[in-house]
């Protein structure tokens, strides 16, 4: 790894044993449950660290020592949850899951809206007032038992192991609504509540079927990466060529790779030569020339020639399948973030039912226990998470509608809690600060020769040729008008550079090798030239035409235009700005001086990258990572907050937490500045939803707050969230 700073050196612990599991854990519905999981995990014995991910459903365990895996189900299952040893590369059927809260919300959201129709409007005085309570009353209990088992169920549960969470809190408020609402009815009362539990069901089905799709999206960067690597391979055995499926290869085996071809293993080329085109696993702008003797990666493209290869990794040993392994344990690694209002639950709902019992209790004992029932039902229903629920589903699903409207994709509540902490922003180079595509920086003609000539004479020569850099000289060419003629006995050597005859004469473009052996000398100015644009990263294309060198071509990916704006910006906002790249040292520092950044990491591998950003944050910074490959993956899950360009890979944007819908770096200016504020309001929103339940429990203990009136504050605060929510359609990017 080369950088333009002095890093800090990591210490390091001497070699030990260390053993990795991997399990599958069901029954979690939020983040509180997951973080219940990883807490007993942790507490076995011979258990170093766990990290349980509520959004793929898998929990990682560290030990020193074997570990009895029976053992450790146990210990969850005595928690209500079970646990079982993963056993290959899947993921949980998040689309399934999405499906099924999806038909409870069919079946909650119209009776829902009936029950408040026939309750609350003009319109249920179609009806005489008792026909009305009881088909209300059964509409309210079909959501009631229907669309809202999960909730009751999940609380039951969580009751049998003395826990608390969200669920607790929607099966406690419900149930008391709906209870004594049919307590009234059976004793002829008017007064009920069925449409308070029914809405609530209502609107708590929909926060879960939003919150189902975006966890779905947690584990299509796996899948993605999945299905990267090559399906099929050409294996060479005995001069006989057998088309087989890659997962039938064995180490030692030899396999012919054509070109426009997948390189279907980790292996060492033993005939042939070509470009392979790396950047899946650098980010290297250019293809990298291949000869006998080189290792290539499964994955990868063959650009041009023929190689035979010998397999040196397959299966789980691959550099693909190390980076699915990191991006697994990196995105396990984000276990410990849980929903704000989980984290009050477990205090806020024994308080309410210790205060709704002395509530019933101390009526009882000094007015009518009718009194004390109805003070403590007010108690309950106005303790319903009704605003309490609402408070972050709303604010995301507006911010993240703003943000779609303005090409950012926020994918959960947790990416809005990492944004307000990020000090440092660590770019990826090729295809993010840059364009990802060569393109001619420089022409030059040698001894007062006319650029054109040597740009034409260039480009006739790379017209037959597939490497990036010769078709980002035809389309200089092309661009600028240039006649360009014909080249015959062409001819392209591997790694140095075509050869050819251009009006009659012979014609070479390539590397000082080349010149050389064709018997041309590279001097004077030209060479000096040559030699400050490689320094600066660029690629020199020397041009001889009739035996003498008559110029040069340079050509570099280029910066973004939009690159130095957004630098500067991250940099009004007080936040430090790092470029990380697998490039080389000279190309990612002139890119860097180019757009305003002082700090260069350059020459890393993925597993460096994301050793990099770790290093950061083992530091004490809050990184963001923004990033576009597929080299970028497992640093984008590594750092706190991943924002992946959205004309990157499907596997660098469904890594991040946050994806740039539109090919425009403002938008990482732009996704920071939405996250904060629906953040903010995501806060503003609980600390009312608590707020207003803090105060108005006391007044409803006293008795001076009916249930009828409960149900109505409960409304109220429920419109108040959402109205704060629906402020974030009028945010205007910076």
């Amino acid at each position: 790894m080369a950088t333009s700073t002095t890093p800090t050196p990591i210490a390091r612990r001497p070699t030990e044993l260390v053993i990795e599991l991997d399990f599958d854990v069901e029954g979690m519905t939020c983040g509180s449950c997951a973080a219940r999981v990883q807490r007993i995990l942790s507490r076995q014995d011979g258990v170093d660290q766990a990290e349980v991910n509520y959004a793929t459903g898998r929990a990682h365990v560290v030990a020193a020592a074997p570990v009895d895996t029976a053992q450790l189900s146990q210990a969850v299952e005595r928690i209500g949850y079970e646990l079982h040893v993963h056993a290959g590369q899947s993921l949980p059927d998040r689309a399934a899951e999405a499906r099924v809260w999806q038909r409870r919300l069919v079946l909650a959201g119209p009776l829902a809206a009936l029950v408040a129709l026939l309750a609350m409007t003009p319109l249920g005085e179609v009806l005489d007032h008792t026909p009305r309570s009881w088909v209300i009353a059964v509409l309210a209990t079909v959501v009631q038992f229907g669309a809202g088992w999960p909730f009751l169920h999940e609380a039951a549960r969580l009751a049998r192991h003395r826990a608390v969470n969200m669920d607790t809190l929607v099966a406690i408020g419900t149930l008391s609504a709906w209870g004594f609402s049919v307590v009234q009815l059976l004793r002829g009362a008017h007064e009920h509540y069925f449409e308070s539990a029914a809405l609530i069901i209502a609107f708590l089905t929909l926060g879960r079927w939003f919150e189902a799709r975006a966890k779905g999206r947690a584990g299509a960067a796996i899948e993605a990466l999945l299905h990267l690597g090559a399906k099929r391979a050409t294996l060479v055995r005995d001069g006989v060529e057998l088309d087989v499926d890659v997962a039938e290869l064995v180490a030692g085996d030899v396999v012919r790779v054509r070109p426009g071809e997948k390189v279907p293993v980790d292996g060492i080329v033993i005939a042939g030569a070509s470009a392979v085109d790396e950047s899946m696993l650098t980010g290297e702008s250019f293809p990298v020339d291949k000869g006998v003797g080189d290792r290539v990666v499964g994955a990868t493209v063959n650009a041009s020639g023929t190689l035979l290869v010998e397999t040196t990794a397959v299966g789980v040993h691959t550099a693909l399948a190390r980076i699915v392994r990191m991006v697994e344990r990196a995105q396990a690694g984000k276990a410990d973030l849980e929903r704000l209002a989980d984290r009050v639950a477990g205090v806020f709902v024994p308080a309410v039912l210790v205060i709704a019992g002395l509530t019933f209790a101390t009526w009882s004992i000094v007015a009518d226990p009718v009194d004390g029932l109805v003070a403590a039902v007010a108690v309950l229903i106005i303790a319903c998470p009704c605003a309490l629920g609402l408070a972050t589903p709303t604010a995301i699903m507006v911010g993240t509608g703003r943000g779609a409207d303005l090409g950012v994709l926020i994918k959960s509540v947790e990416t809005l809690e990492q944004v307000r902490t990020i000090s440092t922003v660590v770019f990826d180079k090729t295809g993010t600060l840059t364009t990802g595509r060569m393109a001619v920086t420089d022409v030059v003609a040698s001894g007062g020769g006319d650029d054109g000539d040597v740009l034409a004479v260039a480009a006739a020569l790379e017209a037959g040729s597939e490497h990036p850099v010769g078709r980002a000289i035809v389309r200089a060419a092309q661009e600028r008008g240039t006649q360009v003629g014909a080249t015959v006995d062409f001819e392209a050597v591997a790694g140095h550079g075509v050869v050819g005859v251009v009006d009659g004469r012979p014609a070479s473009a390539g590397r000082d090798r080349l010149m050389a052996d064709r018997g041309v000398t590279v001097t004077g100015d030209i060479a000096d030239l040559a030699a400050k644009l490689e320094a600066e990263g660029k690629t020199v294309v020397r041009v001889a035409h009739g035996g003498r060198a008559i110029g040069l071509v340079a050509v570099a990916d280029t910066p973004r235009p939009e690159a130095g704006e957004v630098v500067a910006a991250l940099r009004r906002r007080g936040l430090a700005v790092v470029l990380l790249t697998g490039d080389n040292l000279a190309t990612a520092t002139g890119v860097a001086r180019q757009v305003g950044i002082e700090r260069v990491v350059a020459e890393v591998l993925p597993q460096d990258k994301q050793a990099e950003v770790r290093r950061l944050r083992d530091g004490g910074e809050r990184v963001a990572m923004v990033g576009d490959g597929i080299n970028d993956a497992p640093a984008l899950v590594e750092a706190d907050l991943g924002i992946a360009i959205g004309s990157g890979t499907d596997v660098a944007i469904e890594s991040a937490d946050l994806a740039l819908l539109r090919d425009d770096l403002h938008g990482v200016v732009t996704a920071l500045d939405l996250s904060r504020r629906t953040y903010r309001t995501i806060v503003q929103n609980l600390v009312w939803a608590f707020g207003y339940n803090t105060l108005a429990i006391p007044v409803a203990a006293l008795g001076l707050l009916s249930p009828a009136v409960a149900g109505a504050a409960m409304a109220a605060s429920s419109v108040s969230v959402v109205m704060n929510s629906l402020r974030l359609r009028r945010f205007q990017p910076a």
